[in-house]
């Protein structure tokens, strides 16, 4: 058959209007070829054997183009179709590279400058990385000033506000587990001299409640926290009140349990016994919640949000959230505009490359916690660092994990919780040191006890002379104590050629000739000293993000007011009756 777009058969295409001997011959119930072959054989046709040549050619023509006509249709529809699927293909990339500009369109990002000190990476050259959360207080919107009021005389606010969320999330190098510690925003501590490069305010340093650093900017919140714990913090979040409903929102609302009917007068969170699930303003009032829970202190608060936290990553590693397309992009675009961020994670390709390493981490790794706190003897309102919490620091700063490959207690704790014959691990804390200089050079002794307790080791660590000049530094230790050595050796870097077996009691330390000067033995790799995970989770209201039938604790004191009555928040619920559920 010819290509219905040339020759004869084309010619035949265009002038199906005529009668062709084809056509009659198959109307008169012969077949065009059946025609043909009688016109060649009588030899009788009136123009001869080549003009009978021709007239059978078109007959073929003829039919040949009437079967040519589908052909031509399918052919224009797969043009057709082809030029949609181009336009297609083009429309979605432009689509996908326009929502990769938008989002990055929407990231606010600040410097850090390197305030909170870097992570070092591992023997495999793998990086641990932490993370300070910080959620805002500040009235900068007018969304933010409806969410969290006090607006009325003072109007939009500017400046970043108080950091009254304050969580270091720590993700292992490995990817293995991760820590996200909370730190009360009632903590007094040390501020240091900071200046907020957005806005030029500035601070010689002082002494005041910790969430007044972001005052001078994210950085200068990320160098007091990093004064504070010692724990190295590469990149901040920031989030503010409409970012955490933004947020709840896109993930089609977070379930929570509450212990009891609870009503917060102050935050506004109304809710019956047992299970909700949390949208906007509501889950904004559930993880602001203060008097509702606990002992109606900050300290009931960070448990409350750790319990909302661990339910919002359950949802987000639920089977479907990430597989659909809708809820992905509703995800992304919320959570773009709802942060700011350091300069490190100020991009999509950065948060998608986070998101990626936290979602290594199984739920059943993700340890809670809240830094352990005192009264401060100065205002019963205030609190300070309390018992274990430098022990807490020291787990998080050394990279440990605070669970074991199922999701327990770590093998960490459990071996320092009950001492036995074999040689284990000994937390520093619980380790003294007497360091004596055998060098020529002043404070030899000095600058090594130093390093020591900087490395978490007991403050009774102390300094002397040696009895005679050493060349060789020496570690010697009592009966029983070989364990207590390893970890003062490993964490110097000291090899354990050095370590001998004396007839005293006690770690003794001699700096000989052969290390000079610094913290570290020459050519030796110092590394944290292990800490007693044990302590470390002592009072930090521990919890892991696969406990999804935890409820938060409603506080059973008089934590609340309602018309100048003084009341529990299940009495506050009876009470106003009047007033719709937050989740109605």
């Amino acid at each position: 058959m010819s290509d219905p777009w040339d020759g004869r058969g084309g010619q035949a295409t265009r002038s199906r209007g005529d009668r062709v001997p084809g056509q009659h011959a198959k109307s008169s119930g012969g077949s065009g070829r059946s025609a043909g072959g009688a016109g060649r054989s009588a030899g009788t046709h009136p123009q001869g054997g080549r003009a009978a040549a021709r007239e059978a050619a078109r007959s073929r023509g003829g039919r040949g183009a009437r079967r040519a006509r589908p052909v031509r249709r399918g052919r224009r529809v797969l043009r057709t179709v082809g030029l949609c699927l181009a336009v297609l293909v083009i429309a979605t990339a432009g689509a996908g590279w326009w929502f990769y500009q938008h989002l990055n369109g929407n990231i606010n990002s600040v410097a850090l400058d390197g305030k909170g000190g870097s992570e070092k990476a591992d023997a495999f050259g793998r990086t641990p990385i932490n993370i300070l959360v910080m959620g805002s207080d500040g009235r900068t919107s007018a969304a933010d000033c409806k969410l969290g009021g006090g607006c009325s005389q003072t109007g939009v606010q500017t400046g970043s506000g108080n950091a009254d969320v304050e969580m270091v999330v720590h993700i292992a190098a490995d990817r293995s587990n991760a820590t996200i510690m909370s730190i009360p925003r009632d903590t007094m501590t040390d501020v240091p001299a900071c200046k907020d490069t957005a806005n030029g305010t500035s601070t010689g340093g002082y002494y005041g409640q910790i969430n007044s650093a972001l005052q001078y900017g994210p950085a200068c919140q990320v160098a007091t926290i990093h004064q504070l714990t010692g724990i190295p913090i590469d990149h901040f979040v920031k989030l503010d009140f409409s970012g955490v409903v933004k947020m709840s929102d896109a993930v089609g609302g977070v379930p929570v349990c509450v212990s009891d009917n609870v009503y917060d007068t102050y935050s506004h969170l109304k809710l019956s016994k047992g299970t909700h699930t949390l949208k906007g303003e509501a889950a904004l009032q559930f993880v602001r919640s203060r008097h509702g829970f606990g002992d109606g202190s900050d300290l009931g608060r960070t448990v409350s949000q750790h319990i909302f936290l661990s339910a919002m990553i359950r949802k987000f590693k639920s089977a479907g959230t990430l597989t659909d397309p809708t809820a992905v992009y509703g995800l992304a675009d919320a959570a773009t505009k709802a942060l700011t961020v350091d300069d490190g994670l100020g991009s999509v390709k950065k948060l998608i490359s986070l998101a990626a390493d936290v979602n290594k981490v199984p739920t059943k790794r993700m340890t809670f916690t809240t830094m352990q706190t005192a009264p401060d003897p100065a205002n019963d309102n205030r609190v300070v660092v309390g018992t274990g919490a430098k022990t807490l620091f020291s787990t998080i700063a050394g990279d440990q994990p605070l669970t074991d490959g199922s999701g327990k207690k770590s093998a960490a704790a459990s071996a320092t919780a009950k001492p036995s014959a074999t040689v284990q691990a000994v937390p520093a804390a619980q380790i003294a040191v007497t360091v004596e200089n055998g060098t020529q050079i002043t404070g030899r002794a000095s600058a090594v006890a130093t390093a020591l307790t900087d490395h978490g080791f007991s403050s009774g660590t102390t300094t002397a002379n040696a009895p005679s000049p050493a060349v060789t530094t020496t570690l010697s230790y009592g009966t029983g104590q070989k364990a207590e050595a390893q970890t003062v050796a490993k964490s110097l870097g000291l090899p354990a050629s050095h370590l001998e077996q004396g007839t005293g009691t006690g770690l003794t330390l001699v700096i000989g000739s052969d290390w000079p000067s610094g913290g570290t033995y020459p050519g030796g790799t110092s590394a944290p000293a292990p800490a007693d995970t044990a302590a470390a989770v002592s009072n930090a209201h521990a919890s892991t993000a696969d406990q999804s039938k935890t409820c938060a604790k409603v506080s059973p004191y008089k934590t609340v007011s309602l018309n100048g009555v003084a009341m529990t928040p299940a009495q506050a619920y009876a009470a106003a009756t009047s007033r719709r559920d937050s989740d109605d």
